[in-house]
């Protein structure tokens, strides 16, 4: 790789603003952060949830003790999680994605932390789905919390 091409960074699209959160909203990140990655990467961004089938907005859903993932109404989920998971997968490696930063405590994307599917906005240490597919297909994860330690990682590859 030439020392001025970037490498592809798949991200989740809540965080570059475009508003696919179950409410319809985004969580952009603040500009500094946002232009250190424009700097760096070229952006990637993907809603698992969103390329699962589920629609925007949509009910919340958290991952159950059991792994399940379940909406608030009590409709098990987990399969239109999983198939975003995947596709999410496919455009990383497409994309040629060594690198991906993910929205923490989303039943999809939480890289440490998810909510305990008790609906009480209670988290407990746990991933993502789409995270663990990510990490055990080899492609390193942060969140929006990691950006300066995910922008150091161009300069190591």
């Amino acid at each position: 790789m030439l020392e001025t091409e970037k490498h592809s960074l798949l991200i989740s699209a809540c965080l570059a603003g475009i508003p696919c959160r179950y409410d319809g909203r985004d969580n952009r990140i603040p500009a500094p952060e946002r232009e250190i990655l424009r700097s760096r990467f070229i952006l990637i961004p993907v809603c698992p949830e969103q390329l699962g089938g589920l629609s925007t907005p949509r009910i919340p859903s958290e991952i159950q003790p059991g792994g399940g993932i379940v909406s608030a109404e009590g409709k098990d989920v987990s399969t239109a999680f999983r198939r975003g998971a995947e596709a999410a997968l496919r455009i990383a490696e497409l994309s040629g994605c060594r690198f991906a930063c993910m929205k923490e405590h989303s039943p999809s994307c939480g890289k440490y932390r998810v909510y305990d599917g008790s609906f009480r906005n209670i988290t407990v240490p746990g991933k993502g789905i789409t995270v663990k597919v990510f990490e055990k297909n080899g492609i390193k994860v942060y969140n929006e919390k990691e950006i300066k330690t995910l922008s150091g990682e161009v300069n190591h590859v």
